[in-house]
């Protein structure tokens, strides 16, 4: 993967026979992901909030890819009801899994709690994704080559996990809530690493992040600076969708990836450019942390997130 020669999803092998589940599958670094999988015969489940926009994005696909395998599902992260009844639809209808990419989330909205009263950002980005995890794994341990694509962000290295205060109610910053959330992300996809590797299992936990990407994230959800900063001043440093989601691309279906491992852009920063491996944040790395946001995300969710060979 150097810089002569980029990774691109033109070299994504043939996905025939596999089964994906894209979370935020109907915009941005979602829908590319799901239409380069379509595009190498991938079975691709796509997992949205809003059902509508989800058979829109698959209509567009399909009107550009003949045949392109496609199925859309509805899935709120953010309410622990709608992550339990997509587990157990999909339970009902697939035998198996092969990849599950979690690329959905929320950026920086003021304050707000979900269905089940956890701060959104977290509940959404974070617990929703662990909660489909613990639900989902029997359906893995049966796939081909099995992965779990966590997508966290470079902000996960400015993150703090506030375990006395994960709710905000005492102090809460959009962007670092938002920060807090993508270290939860990459503390968790290293913890799923660590115990699939003691379990023997042949599922991998592999992470990504997509670099500065032009999506609805930056606009859809922040206000105020944050919003004019990222969804208009910096807009036009960003890098297309299709270029952002080739680190998640490559790590959901390049032969040579090992599970733990962190993949993103190449370019100064990681802002951009072809997917290479990058560095975790100590912390992200820290056992202790993983363990202790594996437990506390037990309790939060009343998922038991059991990890069998």
């Amino acid at each position: 993967m150097t810089k002569k020669q980029r990774w691109t999803a033109d070299r994504i092998p043939d996905q025939a026979d596999r089964v994906f589940v894209v979370t935020g599958a109907n915009s941005g670094l979602g829908l590319a992901t799901t239409r380069a999988l379509a595009r190498k015969g991938g079975h691709v489940i796509l997992a949205v909030r809003d059902e509508a926009k989800g058979r829109r994005a698959a209509a567009g696909i399909a009107a550009e890819q003949p045949g392109a395998d496609l199925e859309v599902r509805r899935l709120d992260l953010a309410d622990l009801d709608s992550v339990r009844a997509f587990a157990d639809r999909l339970h009902a209808d697939h035998p198996r899994l092969d990849v599950l990419v979690y690329n959905a989330g929320v950026m920086a909205p003021p304050r707000s709690l979900s269905a089940q009263g956890h701060e959104l950002q977290f509940a959404c980005n974070h617990l929703g994704h662990f909660a489909l995890t613990g639900l989902l794994l029997d359906l893995l341990a049966a796939g081909n080559n099995a992965r779990v694509v966590t997508v966290s962000s470079t902000n996960h290295r400015q993150g703090r996990l506030c375990f006395d205060d994960l709710s905000g109610e005492r102090t809460y910053s959009p962007m670092g809530f938002y920060n807090q959330s993508k270290l939860a992300n990459a503390v968790f996809g290293r913890e799923l690493h660590r115990r699939l590797t003691a379990a023997g299992s042949p599922v991998r936990s592999v992470l990504a992040h997509p670099g500065y990407t032009s999506t609805s994230l930056q606009t859809s959800a922040p206000v105020g600076m944050v919003k004019l900063l990222f969804g208009h001043i910096l807009a036009p440093l960003a890098q297309s969708p299709e270029q952002g989601a080739l680190p998640q691309l490559y790590a959901a279906t390049a032969p040579d990836v090992q599970g733990g491992e962190f993949i993103g852009p190449d370019g100064f920063g990681e802002l951009r450019g072809g997917p290479t491996r990058v560095q975790l944040s100590a912390t992200a790395a820290d056992p202790r942390a993983g363990r202790r946001l594996w437990e506390l995300s037990e309790q939060l969710t009343d998922v038991r997130c059991v990890v069998a060979p």
